[in-house]
């Protein structure tokens, strides 16, 4: 509302100058500036891994139980939350089972690549109150093409694990993202025609001011305010590239098991998991900074806000996950090509033109 001051939307110091000056390490020269950015991006990682322990084992299981009317996890500490350990514990102590003809280098390294890439997408994202670990000139495209190595490691599992439902399986998540990626580039292109830079920081400092006032409320200049179609093009294919319902066909267990990682057990399956999941915050992350204005908002801190709108998008895909019925693979590939990418060319062509006339 108007009259509430809103939190400052990202301090100008990265979270690696501020440790250093916190703790005496920018007087060590490189030395200490490569310590500080690895002790900050351990905090960003453990914040993210901690989130995704949170919605993996626990969250996910009781907002599906809520929309299915079940009865979910309740036994295992308060609210069950105790499961989060008694998984990781059920999970690790398994056995590696490693099948024959497999071909283990590239089966050792799909897991690996599968988190690593989400992670690192994380190191140009502003959380607010100085919590980022970069902020490059060429941000939105290194968080889109870091994130895309993701099918890589897919079609490593796929390949690597010689079966051939994995096979298949990686085969239909390389396609996906294919027909996926490219709308979700071309509408996040939209975004950047807008704010006229692909600098994080920047995209989230020209939403800053407000589109309109309406009985006392200010309504901030958020793109997926002043775009609404580009919001949800980018929302469908976000949600198709981290294989979320309706489109989560590369893993369907009626259909191929569990696609890509079907081979996979012990430690080797809680990465696999533990990908996907980060892969979804991810997601959220650069939703929330390229149409709702990052860790911008009112009173809160802006961290606070920042896991807010990650949170929330998170539970959209739950939300789906129980709603929505899963697509056939011809219907995916379709929708893709056929409708968002047309969609999503045809909505940046608009976006030039309303920006040029407006210019």
């Amino acid at each position: 509302m108007s009259g509430v001051a809103s939190v400052p939307l990202q301090d100008t110091v990265l979270l690696p100058e501020r440790l250093g000056n916190l703790t005496g390490l920018d007087q060590f020269g490189l030395a200490g500036e490569l310590l500080a950015t690895l002790v900050g991006a351990i905090f960003v990682g453990s914040l993210m891994l901690t989130m995704t322990a949170l919605a993996g084992p626990w969250a996910k299981r009781k907002i599906t139980a809520s929309f299915t009317d079940r009865i979910s996890i309740n036994q295992i500490g308060p609210a069950g939350i105790g499961i989060i350990i008694a998984d990781a514990v059920r999970m690790l102590s398994k056995e590696l089972i490693v099948p024959e003809n497999v071909d283990r280098p590239a089966w050792d390294l799909a897991p690996i690549v599968v988190v690593s890439s989400a992670l690192l997408g994380f190191a140009v994202i502003p959380m607010g109150n100085g919590i980022q670990l970069a902020d490059p000139e060429v941000g939105l495209a290194y968080v889109f093409a870091i994130s895309g190595i993701a099918s890589l490691g897919l079609v490593m599992a796929g390949y690597a694990s010689a079966n051939k439902y994995s096979l298949i399986g990686g085969l239909r998540a390389v396609a996906q993202n294919i027909a996926y990626e490219i709308p979700l580039v071309v509408t996040g292109m939209s975004v950047v025609i807008f704010a006229g830079t692909l600098q994080m920081g920047e995209i989230v400092a020209a939403q800053h001011e407000t589109l309109i006032e309406i009985a006392g409320i200010s309504i901030p200049t958020w793109y997926a305010f002043v775009n609404p179609f580009a919001f949800v093009l980018f929302l469908v294919a976000n949600f198709a590239e981290v294989g979320r319902n309706p489109f989560d066909t590369p893993e369907a267990p009626t259909e191929i098991v569990a696609g890509y990682q079907t081979e996979y057990s012990s430690v080797y399956f809680v990465l696999i998991y533990l990908g996907e999941f980060l892969h979804i915050f991810l997601g959220g992350a650069i939703i929330a900074t390229i149409f709702l204005g990052g860790p911008a908002g009112p009173i809160l801190p802006g961290i606070v806000w920042f896991l807010i709108k990650i949170w929330a998008v998170f539970f959209l895909t739950q939300w789906l996950r129980s709603a929505v019925p899963r697509v056939r693979i011809d219907q995916l590939i379709e929708i893709g090509w056929k409708g968002l990418l047309v969609l999503s060319f045809a909505n940046l062509v608009l976006t030039a033109v309303i920006v040029g006339l407006l210019a």
